[in-house]
């Protein structure tokens, strides 16, 4: 599988994976600064963004696939920040291909079991009636009752294109990710840890890193060092950029 992506800059390669509904554009609001320092690459994961759709999704898969693009543009090592979703492929990817990871940063992820509480949003994005509307506000208002969130209606509504006949479709492979999501929420299988460089960056208003799931990160990577932005909740790299830019360069 050939994965979609961009790329920005000149430097040292750091590669950029986003969370469950996005896509590589998730991080235009802090590439532009890493590539002032880096040859930044953002890919698109299988079933998000321009990537091919596949109907199986696990993390060791995930994270071969990246493994692939890495070998396609030629990267026998690089830095690897992942967010969420993103964070446990690249989690996954430090354990199962270590020689690849020069630095791993995780972004608001442990390597524990979630709760799955996107399925309300996969149901009404399933439910929207999208052959029949006109307009991207025609979307916004139809989900205004399951998704009361404006911000997050407009992130979800960002895998809303049109196609050749003019008609709105999902870029996303929205049944791929609804079949595959359980799975997505599930721990991350035990395997070797990953002895690297390795930094967690939490926010402080968010609950996906807890004091309990510390233990648990030591574990598989012994050498990793928590750091707690206070005003972000789990959309760190957006809710606080600034702060987040200068955790990055100094770690980097």
């Amino acid at each position: 599988m050939e994965l979609h992506y961009r790329q920005l800059g000149q430097g040292a390669p750091l590669v950029l994976i986003h969370g469950l509904f996005g896509s590589g554009d998730n991080w235009l609001g802090v590439a532009p600064r890493l590539a002032e320092r880096f040859h930044v690459f953002a890919p698109d994961l299988r079933n998000h963004g321009h990537s091919p759709h596949a109907t199986f999704m696990d993390y060791p898969g995930l994270a071969a696939d990246v493994a692939k693009f890495m070998a396609r543009c030629g990267l026998a090592r690089a830095g690897i920040i992942g967010h969420s979703l993103g964070g446990k492929v690249a989690m996954q990817l430090a354990m199962d291909h270590p020689g690849l990871v020069e630095k791993l940063v995780v972004v608001d992820m442990a390597p524990r079991a979630y709760q799955p509480v996107h399925i309300p949003l996969l149901e009404a994005l399933a439910q929207l009636p999208i052959h029949e509307l006109k307009t991207r506000q025609d979307a916004e208002a139809a989900l205004a009752g399951a998704i009361p969130s404006l911000n997050l209606r407009r992130f979800l509504l960002k895998n809303l294109t049109r196609n050749e006949q003019g008609n709105f479709v999902w870029r996303m492979n929205l049944a791929g990710l609804a079949d595959n999501y359980l799975r997505l929420g599930e721990a991350l299988a035990a395997g070797p840890s990953f002895p690297g460089p390795t930094l967690f960056i939490r926010g402080g208003k968010s609950e996906y890193i807890t004091a309990a799931d510390e233990p648990g990160i030591k574990s598989r990577f012994p050498a990793a060092s928590l750091q707690t932005i206070p005003t972000a909740n789990h959309w760190v790299h957006a809710d606080a950029p600034a702060a987040f830019l200068d955790l990055i360069l100094a770690y980097l």
